[in-house]
């Protein structure tokens, strides 16, 4: 297979996850796409020497992770837009109520925080592995992943509570 066709096979399989990778990192559709498109240009360029490593998406989603950190440092980045909902469709049974509120509360997390729970939680990673990613140590991940998802239970509690007790109710 040459290089082209082997790039285009693999963008077709996991562009998807790149993108919700980049917006739940982001959290603005249209900057998730510039990360995407910013990132695929750069794997592209790199691709002769990331197909001969062992993980390719390791590699990808460091390129996502660090291309949404260049953009974050842009000038014109730091205005702030209006989020919308995810352009994607969302998990088959989640009801897209409780999706928004997800998309607002991971919004909210610190950019280090929300790489962390994107990598752990979205990518299924381990320590190492997303300490590896992000170029930190894995107590950083690991406190960073608590303080994450502490943040996340207060800022859903409030949401989630009523209807926990609903369905306990139905029972």
């Amino acid at each position: 297979m040459d290089r082209d066709t082997a790039f285009r096979d693999y963008v077709a399989e996991r562009r998807p996850q790149l993108y919700r990778s980049a917006y739940l990192l982001c959290g603005d559709p249209h900057r998730a796409e510039d990360v995407v498109q910013d990132a695929l240009v750069r794997l592209y360029v790199a691709w002769p020497r990331v197909t001969r490593a062992d993980n390719v998406d390791a590699y990808a989603r460091r390129i996502v992770v660090n291309s949404h950190y260049d953009q974050t440092r842009r000038p014109w980045r730091r205005e702030s837009a209006v989020a919308r909902g995810p352009e994607r469709p969302i998990p088959e049974g989640f009801p897209p109520e409780d999706a928004q509120t997800l998309w607002a509360a991971l919004r909210r997390l610190p950019t280090g925080q929300r790489r962390v729970v994107v990598l752990r939680h979205l990518w299924g990673l381990s320590v190492d592995e997303t300490a590896a990613d992000l170029g930190i140590s894995p107590g950083t991940v690991k406190s960073q992943t608590r303080d994450a998802l502490a943040s996340l239970r207060r800022a859903l509690a409030p949401d989630f509570e009523p209807q926990v007790a609903r369905r306990e109710e139905d029972r």
